[in-house]
């Protein structure tokens, strides 16, 4: 690495983007949901926000894979996840019903719409995006997870959960240092890499968005319009 970018941007882009991630942890949603507070209904409604955004993630992987910024980061035998969000909304619907007529949240209808213009104009700012929603459901949506199996009583690992089973990923440890080991040899000049920063900012704050729809809808409580 040369000495104008001393500090991996692996841990560039975490550090810069802690108080956007902080936030969109913090939400109230996510708090009441985590905490019992909230019932299996307040759940699969946000399980039905991550499909809209999943698919607009992987509708362009394939043709990105071959891109040099961020085919990279297409693994789709490790990381693919709307078959088991679609198998965990059969499971949470009783059925295949609710594709029907299944509508996004305002602001997960935006979420998605941001994620589909980056992957058609611009690869950085789909890696930002990749990023946020691929390695936060690895690592801290084992919470929700494992929340989950206990409040409402789903089966280990099983339908229900299952978008948050990486079975193909036999080391998650392993698997994220590679991770970090890509964006740190993003093939992409300094400038640019401030643009991706920025993009994964935007990408927490386009999610904490969703978390405050969902908050709103289940009637949280107001911290998080408050401080909006």
């Amino acid at each position: 690495m040369d000495a104008s970018s001393p500090t991996p941007f692996s841990t560039l882009i975490r550090t810069a983007s802690h108080e956007q991630h902080t936030e969109a942890e913090n939400s109230t949603f996510m708090s009441d949901m985590l905490g019992g507070k909230l019932g299996v209904d307040a759940y699969a409604r946000y399980t039905e926000q991550l499909w809209f955004v999943y698919r607009a993630l992987e509708g362009a992987a394939e043709r990105l894979a071959g891109d040099p910024v961020a085919g990279p980061f297409v693994r789709r035998a490790e990381l693919l996840r709307v078959e088991s969000l679609e198998r965990d909304l059969t499971h949470l619907h009783n059925g295949d019903h609710w594709r029907t007529d299944l509508k996004p949240l305002p602001a997960t209808a935006a979420y998605a719409a941001r994620v589909t213009e980056v992957a058609r104009d611009w690869p950085g700012g789909y890696v930002a995006h990749h990023y946020t929603r691929y390695l936060g459901d690895l690592s801290g949506g084992q919470i929700i997870r494992s929340t989950a199996e206990k409040t409402w009583g789903f089966e280990r690992k099983g339908d229900g959960v299952r978008f948050y089973v990486f079975a193909d990923i036999g080391n998650p440890a392993a698997f994220k240092r590679e991770y970090r080991e890509l964006l740190d040899a993003l093939p992409v000049d300094d400038v640019e890499k401030q643009r991706v920063v920025e993009e994964c900012k935007r990408a927490f704050a386009l999610n904490t968005g969703v978390f405050r729809d969902l908050g709103r809808h289940f009637g949280s409580a107001s911290r998080d319009s408050l401080s909006a």
